[in-house]
């Protein structure tokens, strides 16, 4: 069952924030969006979701295994931003004639990003297959979720649908104090007819707000913002929003809505006082290869040893997902990376620097003095690659071509944050236009370094 990761035949690679994967996986519901992108945007502004049918799925989802906060978070984000309940498969794209880009998405195991060592943190998946990056192990993506033991597949699982991964790749967004804000700006939205529950809500709201100020003030540097200071967070309000859910059930008139309502309270009561996300049936379960044991020792013990994975949002290592194109896999000779990122500009590439560094894949060199333009970026810079490594054509979104001052750049920052809500049509619309443009001013530029990868790589395969 297992497959060690094969090399794919294109050279090019666009990369996205995590984030944007999410909204990837909303766009790919179409099998021709990249022909039509002004029905997609209506689609986003203009649809809804019937709330019984989001009930229905969470039931639904409850009665599995593996049901954890994700699918919670999952349900609200496809509903209420994606504006639909996707249940297709990813694996169902591999055989889609479809004009699309091939789509890569991009997680991590919630444990070992936090505590074990790089070849057990970055997981990717593709239509074809699933698995940890650095240790080139994979499965069919139809099987992600199915129990596996020693490599051999026991108990075949129904693979998980595009709203559950919606809720993997967007989980960085759900961390303990976001979360809370959006599960409670969903309770207000509904329960807007039961008025009794609106106190529960409002002093919740409270606590996390004055919790999270208490924090910052306590731990002002990012680094100490660790998990044991997310958990204690945690342990401040969760008891707190249970008992808020628990109420707000208890005044719901009597039928179908409440039931449903009382399944989902019950299940996932626990789930929020251990913080448990994207619980997935680990296909790496006390394997041991026959064929390359050598290859063993370069899976981690405590891996092996763990029933189950947890796949959260890429983006609490890194925002753009550079990891999955690294070295000889993909053998990527240009990265094409339009970068919209939460934190400070140029981060996401030192970040993948020290991460190539790390396990010694080929990068090429980012000028230090390319930081001091943070504040005011140009709207195109190239780090162009020696041998094998890749060269990077990096594109900020707000630039000093569209915007006047490096004041008018941190405003556009703060409108468009990383950790906004839904949008509006008109908002959605000005970030394509923005995004649009960007390409087209740099068309001739684009094209130039497009050419100039594809003549390399001929002279390196002579």
């Amino acid at each position: 069952m297992f497959r060690r990761g094969k090399k794919l035949f294109w050279r090019l690679s666009m990369d996205w924030e995590p984030n944007v994967l999410k909204a990837m996986a909303f766009l790919y519901s179409d099998p021709e969006w990249s022909k039509d992108m002004d029905k997609n945007v209506s689609r986003l502004t203009n649809s809804k979701v019937d709330r019984k049918k989001v009930l229905s799925w969470l039931v639904k989802r409850a009665t599995d295994e593996d049901f954890s906060l994700t699918d919670i978070w999952g349900a609200l984000t496809s509903a209420g931003i994606m504006k639909q309940m996707d249940l297709r498969n990813l694996s169902e794209e591999a055989n889609r004639n479809a004009t699309n880009p091939y789509p890569v998405y991009s997680a991590i195991e919630k444990f070992f990003f936090t505590e074990g060592p790089v070849e057990g943190k970055w997981f990717e998946m593709t239509p074809h297959e699933a698995g940890l990056t650095e240790l080139g192990l994979f499965i069919e993506t139809s099987l992600l979720g199915s129990k596996f033991q020693n490599g051999e597949l026991v108990e075949r699982i129904p693979e998980m649908d595009m709203v559950k991964l919606q809720g993997i790749l967007g989980s960085a967004l759900a961390c303990e104090e976001k979360n809370a804000e959006y599960i409670i700006d969903w309770l207000y939205d509904i329960i807007f007819s039961h008025p009794s529950a609106l106190p529960d809500l409002d002093e919740l709201q409270k606590l996390i707000t004055d919790t999270d100020k208490d924090h910052q003030e306590e731990h002002p540097s990012h680094e100490s913002k660790s998990t044991e200071g997310k958990q204690s967070i945690s342990q401040r309000w969760s008891q707190k929003l249970v008992s808020v859910v628990e109420n707000l059930v208890k005044g719901m008139p009597e039928g179908p809505l409440k039931n449903m309502f009382t399944f989902i309270v019950r299940r996932i009561h626990r789930l929020i006082h251990k913080w448990e996300w994207g619980t997935t049936n680990n296909y790496l379960y006390k394997y041991e290869s026959k064929k390359t044991p050598s290859k063993d020792d370069s899976i981690p013990e405590n891996l092996k040893s763990m029933t189950d994975i947890h796949l959260v949002d890429a983006g609490l290592l890194m925002n753009v997902p550079y990891p999955s194109f690294l070295g000889d896999k993909r053998d990527i000779d240009l990265f094409i990376a339009p970068d919209f990122s939460a934190g400070e500009l140029f981060e996401t590439l030192t970040l993948a620097r020290d991460y190539a560094a790390l396990l010694k894949k080929p990068f090429p060199e980012i000028d230090e003095k390319t930081a001091e333009e943070k504040a005011y970026p140009k709207d195109f810079y190239v780090f162009e690659g020696k041998g094998k490594e890749p060269t990077i054509v990096y594109l900020p979104l707000f630039n000093n071509r569209n915007c006047k001052d490096a004041e008018e750049i941190k405003e556009r920052m703060a409108k468009f944050s990383t950790f906004h809500g839904p949008y509006s049509k008109e908002g959605t619309n000005t970030l394509l236009r923005t995004a649009k443009a960007n390409i087209k001013n740099n068309k001739k530029n684009l094209l130039r370094e497009i050419n100039k990868a594809a003549l390399r790589r001929q002279n390196r395969e002579k």
